[in-house]
């Protein structure tokens, strides 16, 4: 690990990466474009290194300074009193490491599509939160991969990375477009697109048949609105969690994890 360079100005230019990282709308004309992301906490930036990413710098509690003595590469660690971390980043980071990473070339569609048996499907699910949830629920219920509609989110923002505990490493995603009609290249690569609504007519998700569950392609809304109609009218079954108590729906990442569940529970673990 390269020396530890201790900052002690928050205006320090080497400090660019990690300005305002509470301002989501300085951070999405930031980031993406300039091809970086932050990641938040030592556990989730070693899984992005696990993951192959490659890191532009690290920022320290310098009380933690040498929780990185064994990071691999010669990306600069710089170290700053949590008044300066603070000041700098715009709230209190009390995880104690940040870390800038490149961001790797985003994959498309159809290759994601070509190795995958079951996949999520997200339709304009902008929380960042819910994005996060949804990443760490397909990593640990056998989903392979997940696709998203132009209008989702970006998995890669700070808190969608925190939430998922890193997990968006783990699972391949792209942008399906254009919008909904690229439902038809899921089709088309074997998929049966099953449509997640709290419709009384849809099919309970315990009622699928071998052929429906074969290689499955779960479509999701956002929050509140749900799926849209063209998507809906552009998938193949709607299906749906059956409820109780007068319960009509889940949040969206919560009713993810169930279905989920529900589409891998005959695998061999």
């Amino acid at each position: 690990m390269p020396e530890v360079q201790l900052i002690t100005d928050p205006d320090d230019e080497r400090l660019g990466d990690y300005r305002a990282l509470t301002d989501l709308e300085l951070r999405t004309k930031w980031e993406p474009p300039n091809g970086l992301f932050i990641a938040e906490g030592e556990l989730v930036l070693r899984r992005a290194l696990r993951a192959g990413y490659a890191p532009r710098s690290y920022l320290v509690d310098v009380k933690r300074a040498d929780q990185l003595d064994d990071v691999p590469g010669d990306a600069p660690v710089y170290a700053a009193t949590p008044q300066v971390l603070e000041q700098a980043t715009g709230f209190h980071v009390h995880r104690g490491v940040l870390a800038s990473f490149h961001r790797l070339p985003l994959l498309a569609a159809d290759d994601v599509l070509a190795t995958a048996r079951r996949v999520a499907i997200l339709e304009d699910v902008n929380n960042h939160t819910n994005i996060g949830a949804v990443f760490r629920g397909a990593a640990a219920l056998g989903i392979d991969a997940v696709l998203l509609s132009p209008s989702c989110a970006d998995p890669l923002y700070r808190r969608s990375v925190r939430v998922s505990m890193g997990e968006v490493f783990a699972v391949p995603y792209a942008r399906l477009e254009p919008w909904p009609d690229g439902l038809a290249r899921v089709r088309e690569a074997g998929f049966t697109v099953l449509a997640l609504t709290p419709a009384d007519d849809a099919v309970p998700m315990q009622r699928l048949d071998a052929a429906q569950r074969a290689r499955p392609a779960l479509l999701l809304g956002a929050e509140g609105p749900g799926l849209s109609r063209h998507a809906l009218a552009a998938s193949d079954v709607p299906v749906r969690l059956p409820m109780r108590r007068g319960v009509d729906s889940l949040n969206v990442a919560a009713a993810a994890a169930v279905a989920f569940w529900e589409l891998g529970r005959d695998d061999d673990l």
